[in-house]
């Protein structure tokens, strides 16, 4: 059968047709260097790879296995990430990583590795995966993805088949979520800003209610701080969070139904703690990609303020709010702007260093308050 799965890789045809014939002809590589800029979609073309690797029929993108893949559960698709601050540790390759490649696949005929930020491996732990990457077991399947080819170390290119993803324009994706949902175009922009520019994720994002539900939830919270007390910021705060997490729900509904199948199917005696600590996996992150939306709508917000405030409402990515935004744009210098914008990136880094989201989320929303409500303090001498 074609590998029908690829056609989810949406503005990257010239990718989906070479890793559709890789496929389909049996010369795929075992290992693959996805490079290209965030929202490329390099992930996603890396979970579809995996899909056709682990799927008995070339990645038909129906079948059981290619759904547990796309919902991150399936137990021979791993993504590994650094266990460091900004690299991956030696321990992390050398005693987790590598041993793990050499036992059999759980539950197919291939297990595929998905390393994200390639150019994190450094020189003692790519030394320590530099035999696996170049000789695997016959069974496994390596993709390592990065925005900055010239950052990734020269023996782990050379080991790996290079494959390029390109920018996607903001024209080009939003015709394509246009064409794939039929959302307008001031929906397209609203769902691309609430998922960083991530074509796939905004496809997603256009099809959960659940998702534009937290999306209005912190629009109206980002409308209201300057009115807001304490209390009223830490409220928000909290229900802004379970609004985005309210997906997840789903989520462990569906994990705890795959598990009583299991025990069901097998009797008590069923192995379920690897099954458990893949769920955690899984919710931890989907937890981080919803915690992370919260953060691109604030920004997207902010930075509408400024484009209204110096007359460029074209380029509003959140239009349906255009009326709010522009009145926080007459009140907020560009100082007080890009201080606000900082309190969003100093929530991201604090979340990235295991900073509980609910107090990273308070503490943003207590800074960026700071700077609406008084915007004059962050101009210039």
């Amino acid at each position: 059968m074609t590998a029908c799965v690829f056609d989810d890789l949406v503005g990257q045809e010239r990718v989906a047709g070479y890793l559709r014939t890789a496929i389909e002809s049996g010369s795929a590589s075992h290992a693959y260097l996805f490079v290209g800029p965030q929202g490329s979609g390099k992930r996603t073309a890396a979970l579809l790879l995996a899909c056709a690797f682990v799927c008995d029929d070339n990645g038909c993108g129906a079948c059981p296995a290619c759904a547990r893949v796309r919902r991150g559960a399936h137990p021979d698709v791993r993504v590994i990430e650094p266990q460091g601050a900004a690299t991956y540790l030696i321990e992390q390759v050398r005693d987790e990583l590598v041993p793990d490649m050499w036992l059999a696949p759980a539950d197919g005929h291939a297990k595929v590795y998905i390393i994200e930020r390639a150019e994190a491996l450094g020189d003692a732990s790519a030394n320590a995966f530099l035999k696996s990457l170049e000789e695997p077991p016959p069974s496994v399947k390596i993709v390592l993805l990065t925005d900055d080819y010239d950052a990734v170390l020269p023996t782990i290119v050379s080991r790996c088949q290079v494959v390029r993803f390109s920018p996607v324009t903001p024209a080009r994706a939003i015709a394509v979520l246009a064409e794939r949902t039929g959302v307008g175009e001031n929906g397209a922009r609203a769902a691309l800003a609430a998922s960083s520019g991530v074509l796939p994720r905004a496809l997603e994002f256009v099809r959960s209610p659940q998702r534009a539900a937290a999306r209005d939830a912190m629009l109206a919270v980002m409308r209201d701080l300057p009115v807001m007390d304490g209390r009223d910021v830490l409220v928000s705060a909290r229900d802004v969070l379970k609004a985005v997490r309210a997906p997840l729900e789903d989520v462990k509904a569906r994990q705890e139904g795959e598990m009583r199948e299991r025990v069901e199917f097998m009797g008590r005696q069923a192995q379920v703690k690897d099954v458990e600590a893949r769920n955690k996996r899984e919710l931890t992150a989907r937890e981080r990609e919803a915690v992370s939306e919260l953060f691109a709508i604030a920004e997207s917000w902010l930075r509408d303020a400024l484009a209204s405030s110096v007359g460029a409402a074209s380029v509003m990515a959140n239009r349906d709010a255009s009326d709010d935004i522009a009145v926080a744009g007459e009140c907020m210098s560009p100082a007080a702007v890009e201080e606000a914008l900082e309190a969003v990136r100093r929530a991201r880094r604090r979340v990235s260093y295991n900073v509980s989201p609910q107090l990273a989320v308070e503490a943003m929303l207590f800074e960026i308050q700071e700077a609406r409500v008084c915007p004059r303090s962050w101009e210039s001498p």
